[in-house]
């Protein structure tokens, strides 16, 4: 039986979009072991819903799964790629409410065009990726990362920075002066 864990993160924001995207491919897969950490969204009607894992508990569900599909955070993607899983992401999208802004999209498409996470785009695209990875499980397991590297935390800084500078207009952190604030 494969095992498939879906996390929306620790965000308070609900994701129903991709709790019934899961769902949906879910009903259609009744063999399939789907353990779904919903948060704030309605929980699935199809496998095992719960509202929060503690950390240790979602990181061995992640290492003991076949597939991780997560939302678009950069932790909760380099929790799943320290345990060997090159996971499935979707980001959360300001538009829908499911977070403040976009900054998931860019960091996302980053991370899938350096080949670390597989994006998904829409609900039939999520399907056809969970059932590429059943097919061939080798293309989305990985050794185990140990840490973030430098370019991942580069990355997430770029995307970032230009973000909370605009919302409180103040330099990017790196760039204060030791005495306080910008």
């Amino acid at each position: 039986m494969s095992r498939i864990l879906v996390t929306v993160g620790t965000d308070h924001h609900r994701f129903d979009r991709l709790i019934g995207w899961v769902d949906r491919w879910a009903a259609a897969h009744p063999d399939a072991d789907v353990l779904v950490q919903h948060g704030t969204a309605d929980p699935p009607a199809h496998g095992t819903a719960v509202v929060m894992l503690g950390y240790d508990e979602l990181v061995a569900e992640m290492a003991q799964s076949d597939v991780v599909i997560a939302q678009g955070g950069p932790a909760t993607i380099m929790d799943a790629r320290s345990v060997g899983q090159r996971p499935i992401v979707i980001p959360r999208l300001g538009r829908f409410q499911e977070v403040v802004d976009d900054h998931q999209v860019a960091f996302t498409a980053w991370m899938a065009a350096k080949d670390l996470v597989w994006l998904a785009g829409d609900e039939a695209e999520l399907h056809d990726l969970i059932d590429a990875a059943l097919a061939e499980p080798s293309r989305v397991k990985i050794p185990p990362e140990r840490g973030a590297s430098a370019a991942t935390i580069d990355a997430f800084r770029a995307v970032v920075d230009p973000l909370t500078e605009r919302r409180a207009g103040r330099r990017p952190w790196r760039q204060r002066s030791p005495a306080g604030p910008g």
